[in-house]
């Protein structure tokens, strides 16, 4: 390729995709929890992250049970910047103490690497999780409705989704059901008698995403006696009618009463300590735990009769996909380091692709003054033409940038040879 010789600095690539994330690997359900953004503050936030720091061009929020990440494209605000400013607003307190729950980094390559690693699944605590790249497909829906991909970003998310087909066409690292919501219902099958099981009297709280997969993953197991309690009563009764469960009342969940349910799964969002006290029965009630901040309350876990799982305890492989999973771990890095290094030959072009677009509007300026003080023709194809035919000549030297008087030369020539286009 010739090699261009860039005088002006407003073509040098100062701007870097930069990330900050707090997750299952650095800090508990408890940690994580703090730092959790709900779906209602997302808006505010991105408005407040934009009015703060002008240099940010491009957001990622992805918000998960198992991490809060905050990816964005910027040329000054470095990431530790970012991580003390969610610090500050959602700790109570105001302090940096933890800040050690964070990690982060400021340059492309490392960001894209880290994002690689949580789409593929490799940096799900259930390894292989096919989940989370849907997440991401939202979350990135949600940087396109507010005009903040930025041209990094959206490279980026060009590479996610291409590893993650590779994965899924080129090795077995997706093989098998590994996710929260199919290891819930599992732990239901595991704890009762798969004879008593079936006929449980079953609460499933909230109508996200997570209750969506436990009806979609009921299928294997058969659970019949399913009821369904959202504050929103109309997103219970659409579950309640596609899925021919039952509707518990809200109102009820609230005073918390559950006298009758051999097992409650939670997962309402922004509804922290919602469970607070369980009936005592001589039977066993089993309590699952998936939402962040927690539904239920720890304490409730010391009681005997009160079997408790929160995320931490229920995200454990599956032993049967488990074994080829970790086999396959070698071929998803080698697809990884292949699609990084194709985004970081894509990103060191960037500078060049930036000033041949630039240059390309000067000299098409010139192209058509000079035709119209010489030939008088609007003849945009013709003047296409010319400034294609320029731009091919002048990459042959050296350096691009050149004389006005060498451009002229360069105009005339390539104009008259044209000449039979625009007599």
């Amino acid at each position: 390729m010739t090699k261009i010789n860039f005088k002006d600095e407003s073509f040098t690539m100062n701007k870097s995709l930069r990330y900050i994330s707090i997750s299952h690997k650095t800090a508990t359900v408890t940690q994580r929890e703090k730092y959790h953004i709900p779906d209602e503050e997302k808006n505010g936030l991105v408005a407040l992250i934009c009015d703060t720091y002008s240099d940010i061009i491009g957001l990622f929020l992805l918000v998960t049970c198992n991490r809060t990440e905050i990816y964005f494209e910027s040329t000054t605000t470095s990431a530790t910047t970012l991580r003390d400013f969610l610090i500050h607003l959602k700790s109570t307190n105001n302090s940096k103490t933890s800040a050690h729950l964070f990690t982060y980094n400021n340059t492309s390559e490392d960001t894209v690497r880290h994002l690689l690693d949580v789409s593929s699944g490799l940096a799900s605590k259930i390894i292989g999780d096919a989940e989370i790249v849907h997440q991401i497909k939202k979350a990135y829906q949600f940087s396109i409705a507010h005009k903040m991909q930025g041209s990094l970003l959206e490279r980026t998310m060009q590479a996610v989704f291409k590893s993650h087909k590779r994965i899924s066409n080129e090795t077995h690292f997706r093989d098998g059901t590994t996710s929260v919501a199919y290891k819930s219902l599992k732990v239901i099958s595991d704890t009762y008698n798969k004879a008593s099981a079936k006929s449980k009297n079953i609460l499933f709280i909230g109508a996200g995403d997570i209750v969506h997969q436990l009806f979609k993953y009921n299928s294997k197991f058969n659970f019949n006696s399913i009821y369904i309690s959202n504050r929103t009563q109309e997103r219970a009764q659409i579950l309640a009618n596609t899925h021919q469960c039952k509707i518990y009342d809200w109102n009820k969940v609230l005073a918390n009463d559950f006298l009758g349910f051999d097992v409650i799964i939670s997962a309402a969002s922004n509804c922290p300590h919602l469970i607070k006290n369980i009936p005592v029965t001589p039977q066993k009630v089993l309590l699952i735990d998936l939402a962040i901040p927690g539904n239920i309350n720890k304490k409730l876990a010391n009681n005997e009769n009160i079997l408790f799982h929160d995320l931490d305890s229920i995200s454990v492989e599956l032993e049967d996909a488990k074994e080829r999973r970790f086999a396959a771990i070698g071929e998803v890095n080698e697809i990884i380091t292949e699609e990084l290094s194709a985004y970081m030959e894509w990103h060191r072009e960037a500078p060049l692709r930036a000033f041949l677009a630039e240059y390309k509007i000067k000299v098409n300026q010139k192209v058509r003054a000079y035709f119209e003080a010489r030939i008088e023709t609007q003849d945009l194809q013709t003047i296409q033409k010319v400034t294609d035919r320029v731009i091919r000549k002048s990459l042959k030297k050296a350096e691009v940038s050149m004389t006005a008087e060498e451009m002229e030369v360069i105009i005339a020539e390539q104009a008259s040879l044209l000449k039979n286009s625009y007599v």
